[in-house]
């Protein structure tokens, strides 16, 4: 075959692109299926008893949050905590990406599992994965493998992006990473590629977790004001070992250990809890609660 022959069989080809689409599954259980009621809901959140008692903005001030965290429960227990992280975010300007890590409740998936390209419905739409900021992240790291599967039922991250579309439309991307493995070492990693890989790019990082579980409220406490006190610090070694140590549930302390290495490599300087509550501040049951923490983790900005 010569080469007019095989253009000319090459123009008859055409190729497919498969965009790959992660749809919620919370939806409808952990906060609304319907379009408007999901925004009264997050409204209420930020207006709430337990919210900032604001609606989000107005922005404008330059960027001083590198990085959030928040939790993940359903907004009718945790959705006013998270409130408070977001409503802080929105008063700056806004990133262009949230790289949003979380733990991986499933098991499905390799230890650390970054969602690739594609995209995220919720209620309120879509949110574009940054595929190219993955692709950095994948290309910069020895631990953190592409899979999709890790993703398709894990709740952790998917209740941020309503959020994130409430705060910023389809204007945000997100960048998804699960972490099966939360060890001091993996997080450090994670942490470390992620401060080499953003420090060219407008970014926030959401560190997703709820902290103590199904404890009564006297004794979660007990047990959160050491995490909250690791947070305020910045110590992510002190924040391992309370965990360890002390036999805390706090389901995303790699994602938040990862998230403190991070912002301190990005010129993080202090940390702020923002809100603590417990579900049983919703539901009046002190006897087995939940704990959730919104936090800032901030830079100097003259």
């Amino acid at each position: 075959m010569n080469r007019d022959d095989f253009f000319r069989c090459s123009a008859s080809f055409v190729v497919v692109v498969v965009l790959s689409i992660r749809y919620p599954i919370v939806a409808g259980t952990f906060y609304s299926s319907d379009p408007k009621r999901l925004r009264n809901e997050i409204e209420s959140c930020f207006l709430g008893k337990y919210g900032p008692g604001k609606l989000p903005g107005p922005e404008g001030r330059e960027r001083s949050i590198i990085a959030l965290v928040a939790p993940h429960a359903g907004y009718i227990y945790s959705g006013q905590t998270a409130a408070w992280s977001y409503r802080a975010l929105s008063e700056e300007n806004p990133p262009e990406t949230a790289v949003i890590l979380s733990p991986n409740h499933t098991g499905f998936g390799p230890p650390v599992s970054l969602y690739k390209s594609g995209e995220w419905r919720t209620p309120l739409g879509k949110t574009s994965i940054d595929d190219n900021l993955a692709q950095e992240i994948f290309s910069a790291s020895k631990i953190i493998n592409f899979d999709d599967l890790a993703h398709v039922n894990e709740h952790s991250i998917e209740v941020h992006v309503p959020f994130l579309q409430y705060l910023y439309g389809d204007k945000i991307k997100i960048v998804p990473i699960v972490m099966g493995y939360q060890d001091l070492e993996t997080s450090q990693s994670i942490g470390k590629t992620l401060a080499k890989v953003l420090k060219d790019h407008n970014t926030v990082i959401v560190a997703s977790t709820d902290l103590t579980h199904m404890e009564p409220k006297q004794s979660a406490k007990c047990k959160d004001d050491l995490v909250l006190d690791s947070i305020r610090t910045m110590d992510e070694v002190k924040l391992q070992n309370v965990v360890r140590s002390n036999r805390i549930t706090m389901c995303g302390y790699g994602p938040v250990s990862a998230a403190l290495v991070a912002a301190k490599l990005l010129g993080a300087n202090q940390a702020e809890v923002l809100s603590y509550n417990t579900s049983g501040d919703i539901t009046g049951d002190l006897n087995a609660v939940v704990g959730y923490v919104a936090a800032k983790i901030t830079k100097t900005v003259l």
